[in-house]
């Protein structure tokens, strides 16, 4: 299922090969965020020209609209979005985090109210891992609590336990091919996905360490490092995903959940992790934002209204092919839609080209000498990065 092509002999980078049911994806992977089985602004289509290797959709948004039965009646997720390629799908544990004063978090599950409507709903363990089959995932990812940021030790440590036995039901559920009755049908004709566990235990290396050994304990095909990126400062950041990466298995992928600036990931490569998504490529291209090997630009800004230059030399994105930052900032002051996704298809180029980029110098042995340069000649700001 995974296999390691290539160790940086300065770092923890590593470059492999993950097979999933619909294709092979090359890491380190970058995956752009389709929350509602789109990828704002952006076509299935144009993610394929982009080489996209795989998308995420969110099991909480789509169970909420259109819901299960519209996305069976149309073939299921893949076909659904017209997306060929592979689909990991977030089990919501980020939107439980989020809808604090919407909901209630048992034993059993969650209960909850539909932030579209107002209903009460309720997702437990073998019910996430049965809607993100019936969905056809190819990856799908356990149910787990995010505890906020910050916390007290002691609710950190009863929030990872809970999610080590939510871990627990959802193996047990996918390995038994059981259904509650309502998603029988829909799951018995779509293959089991992928399961990837999800270490927690807030900034406390001890919980991170005792959570990742007890999952691996468990057995996964994956690991992802959950519960950062909810506003603790970039240094605990790396130092939750460094506590619980030491004790993953060489042969299984890594994902860091929800992360990050184009430094931070390399950061991340560095520390040994295999996959990432982050809603930055899209949401910044909304308000006019784009990235550069220089850091990011502000399109809006005057000093580009007669700028003939691309918004990067030598990108081979659409964006920088055809137009000029000029032009681009024109759309985007004149609130023209085409603005807004020149930009997103150049910032996910930009985001998927530096993984093609970080693999390329992980196999040539020049990895370590690649990031510092990069992250050297980055100029960023101070960017949310919480996901949607």
């Amino acid at each position: 299922m995974f296999e390691l092509r290539a160790t940086d002999k300065s770092t923890k980078g590593r470059s492999g090969r993950l097979i999933t049911g619909h294709g092979q994806i090359e890491t380190p992977a970058f995956m752009p965020v389709g929350t509602q089985g789109s990828v704002k602004a952006v076509s299935s289509r144009e993610l394929r020209e982009l080489n996209t290797q795989i998308v995420l959709g969110n099991t909480y948004h789509l169970f909420v609209r259109p819901g299960l039965d519209v996305i069976r009646h149309l073939g299921g997720l893949h076909s659904f979005m017209n997306w060929d390629g592979p689909i990991l799908t977030d089990s919501g544990g980020y939107q439980i985090f989020s809808l604090a004063k919407l909901r209630k978090i048992t034993e059993e599950g969650v209960h909850f109210q539909n932030h579209v409507d107002g209903t009460p709903a309720f997702i437990s363990p073998e019910i996430v891992m049965q809607i993100q089959t019936a969905l056809g995932s190819d990856i799908a990812m356990v149910l787990d609590e995010c505890p906020p940021w910050p916390c007290e030790y002691d609710y950190a440590a009863r929030s990872a336990e809970l999610t080590l036995r939510w871990a627990h039901r959802c193996k047990s559920s996918v390995e038994a091919g059981v259904s509650p009755a309502k998603l029988q049908n829909a799951a018995a004709t779509a293959p089991k996905p992928l399961l990837f566990g999800i270490v927690q235990g807030a900034t406390f290396p001890e919980l991170r360490k005792r959570s990742t050994q007890a999952l691996v304990e468990i057995g996964f095909d994956g690991y992802a490092i959950g519960g950062v990126s909810v506003g603790e400062p970039e240094e605990e950041m790396m130092r939750a995903v460094e506590s619980g990466a030491q004790f993953l298995p060489e042969n299984k992928p890594r994902y860091a959940m929800g992360l990050g600036t184009p430094p931070q990931l390399l950061e991340l490569i560095a520390r040994g992790m295999d996959m990432f998504d982050c809603v930055l490529p899209t949401r910044l291209a909304r308000n006019g934002t784009a990235f550069a090997t220089t850091g990011t630009l502000n399109l809006k800004n005057a000093e580009f209204a007669l700028d003939k230059n691309p918004i990067e030399q030598n990108c081979a994105c659409p964006a920088c092919q055809e137009y000029a930052r000029g032009y681009i900032r024109h759309l985007i002051k004149a609130e023209e839609i085409l603005g807004l996704r020149l930009i997103t298809l150049h910032n996910l180029h930009f985001y998927l080209n530096l993984m093609r980029q970080a693999r390329a110098a992980i196999e040539n042995a020049t990895f370590n000498e690649f990031r510092s340069n990069f992250v050297a000649n980055y100029k960023g700001r101070e960017l949310d990065l919480s996901p949607l």
